[in-house]
C-alpha cells in the first residue's frame, strides 16, 4: 500500500515539473503588452512601436499600449503593478526613472525595487540651440562665447524648456551649476511650445531634443552650439559636444534622453532573459538602427545587469542636479 503510494506521489510530482517546463518553454503564450506612458506620436511611442514590430518574430504580437499622464508616472504605475509574468512592460525612461523620484514629493512606485530592466534602447542627444538672430544680437558664435557672455552679464539671458523637472531643464541647471552662471528658467506646457517660443524669440536659449531640433537646424532656423552627450552625435558628427566646446568646467557634462523596457519585479530570470536577448537583436538590425537615426536616437542595447547599473548612475546623477535647480512638484 505504501509503495502504490509512494510511486502515485513520484508520478504527480513527475507531471507537475513536466508541466512546470512545458510551461516555461511556451512563453510567450499570448500577446505582450509594451506600455508607454507617454501620448501616441512622440519619439518614445514611435520607437516603441518599430520595435514591438521587429520583435514578433521571436516573441510573436507585442501590442504598444499608451497610458500618458503625471510625467510618465501613471503609466509606470500600473505596469508595476501587474503580475509579474513578462505579459505586461514598460518603456521606462530618464525622467520616470531618473529624474521624478527627485521631482515629485510622492511617488506610487519606485523605481529600482518596483522594476526588472530589461534592456536600453536608446539615447537621444539634447543640443544647445539659439536662433541666429539672438546669436547677431548678443554677438555669440560659440559654446564659449555664449558662456562668457553669460558671466559678464549674470541673469541677461533666459532658457526655455518643456517643463520643471524636464530634460532640457536639468541640462540648463548643469551648465548653470558646472560653470559658476545664472540664467532664468522659461518652462513651458511641453517642449513642443517651447522651441515654438525660443523660434518666436521669446527666450534667448534651449537645451532642446535633437530628435525635434533637427529639422529646424537643417533649415537654419536654429543654430546648434553643442550636443549634451559626451560623444558627438553620429546624425550630427561636426557638431561639438559640451565638453569639447565649453572648456575644463563642462569636460564632465553629459545629459542625455534615454529610455528603455522594464518588467515588473520578481519577473523569472529566463523571461528577463529571453526579453532582453530579443530586444537586442532587434535593435541591431538595419531597420530599426535606421529608424531610431531618423529621430535622432542611437541604439543602446543592454543586458539587464547594465541597464540596472545605468538607472542607479542616473539617480544620483539627477539627485543633485534637481536639489540645485529647486524644482519640486507636488
Amino acid at each position: 500500500m505504501h509503495r502504490r503510494a509512494a510511486v502515485v506521489l513520484l508520478a504527480a510530482t513527475a507531471l507537475g515539473m513536466h508541466a512546470r517546463g512545458a510551461s516555461a518553454q511556451a512563453y510567450p503564450a499570448r500577446p505582450i503588452r509594451l506600455v508607454v506612458p507617454f501620448p501616441p506620436g512622440g519619439p518614445l511611442d514611435s520607437a516603441a512601436r518599430a520595435l514591438a514590430e521587429r520583435m514578433k518574430d521571436g516573441l510573436g504580437t507585442v501590442v504598444v499600449e499608451n497610458r500618458p499622464g503625471a510625467g510618465g508616472n501613471l503609466g509606470v504605475d500600473y505596469v508595476a503593478k501587474q503580475p509579474a509574468d513578462g505579459y505586461t512592460l514598460v518603456i521606462g525612461a530618464v525622467a520616470t526613472h531618473a529624474i521624478n523620484p527627485w521631482l515629485f514629493a510622492k511617488l506610487p512606485y519606485d523605481p529600482v525595487k518596483d522594476f526588472a530592466p530589461v534592456s536600453l534602447i536608446a539615447h537621444v542627444p539634447n543640443v544647445l540651440v539659439m536662433t541666429p538672430e539672438t546669436a547677431t544680437r548678443l554677438g555669440v558664435n560659440s559654446l564659449g562665447e555664449l558662456v562668457a557672455y553669460m558671466k559678464k552679464q549674470p541673469g541677461r539671458l533666459n532658457y526655455a524648456s518643456g517643463g520643471n523637472g524636464s530634460a532640457g531643464h536639468m541640462a540648463g541647471e548643469l551648465l548653470k551649476s558646472t560653470a559658476g552662471l545664472f540664467a532664468v528658467h522659461i518652462p513651458y506646457a511641453g517642449a513642443a511650445p517651447a522651441q515654438l517660443g525660443l523660434l518666436a524669440g521669446q527666450t534667448d536659449f534651449m537645451f532642446d531634443n535633437l530628435a525635434s531640433a533637427a529639422p529646424q537646424i537643417r533649415a537654419g532656423r536654429l543654430r546648434a552650439f553643442a550636443v549634451t552627450t559626451r560623444t558627438r552625435a553620429a546624425s550630427f558628427p561636426d557638431l561639438p559636444t559640451m565638453g569639447e566646446a565649453g572648456g575644463a568646467s563642462l569636460k564632465g557634462f553629459d545629459i542625455s534622453t534615454w529610455f528603455g523596457v522594464l518588467a515588473p519585479a520578481g519577473t523569472p530570470a529566463p523571461i528577463v532573459d529571453q526579453l532582453s536577448a530579443a530586444m537586442r537583436a532587434a535593435l541591431t538590425s538595419a531597420e530599426i538602427r535606421e529608424r531610431l537615426a531618423r529621430m535622432g536616437a542611437e541604439p543602446a542595447p543592454s543586458t539587464p545587469a547594465g541597464f540596472a547599473a545605468l538607472i542607479q548612475s542616473e539617480l544620483a546623477k539627477y539627485r543633485e542636479i534637481v536639489r540645485f535647480s529647486g524644482a519640486k512638484v507636488d
